[in-house]
């Protein structure tokens, strides 16, 4: 099963509180495991260029499995394969989106965040995954 509309919520509500706890708005994308777009926020001054970032956060955390900033020694200056990020439409490769599973370990979806430093995005992206996977 996939993630549920109550883990897309709970993920969407855990990065906006985070998003204003530290004072940045963020775009926030909730995708299921087929990397369809489950759920979407875009926080009142988000950067209107960072949704699709956010977006393709979440899409590359859901066809992979892993956090976004894993799959950068791939493409990185001598890494194994080089252009690996514009396959499957574009790919995003720094921090900021983090595959969510469920209780035991399956991939159910990812969340992705964008709008403030890659810092700011994976902090904010941590709390979205894991309200997620704490809802039963």
């Amino acid at each position: 099963m996939g993630i549920t509309q109550v883990q897309a919520d709970a993920a969407i509500a855990a990065a906006r509180k985070t998003a204003d706890e530290i004072g940045v708005p963020m775009n926030i994308a909730v995708y299921d495991e087929g990397a369809n777009l489950k759920a979407f926020a875009r926080m009142d001054g988000a950067l209107l260029g960072s949704a699709d970032i956010a977006m393709n956060k979440a899409r590359t955390a859901a066809l992979f499995g892993f956090n976004t900033e894993a799959l950068y020694d791939f493409v990185k200056p001598g890494g194994t394969s080089p252009g690996f990020d514009r396959t499957n439409g574009g790919l995003i490769v720094f921090a900021g989106g983090i595959p969510v599973r469920d209780a035991e370990g399956r991939l159910i979806g990812a969340v992705g965040v964008s709008g403030g430093a890659v810092a700011q995005d994976y902090q904010v992206a941590v709390a979205a995954a894991a309200a997620a996977e704490n809802q039963p």
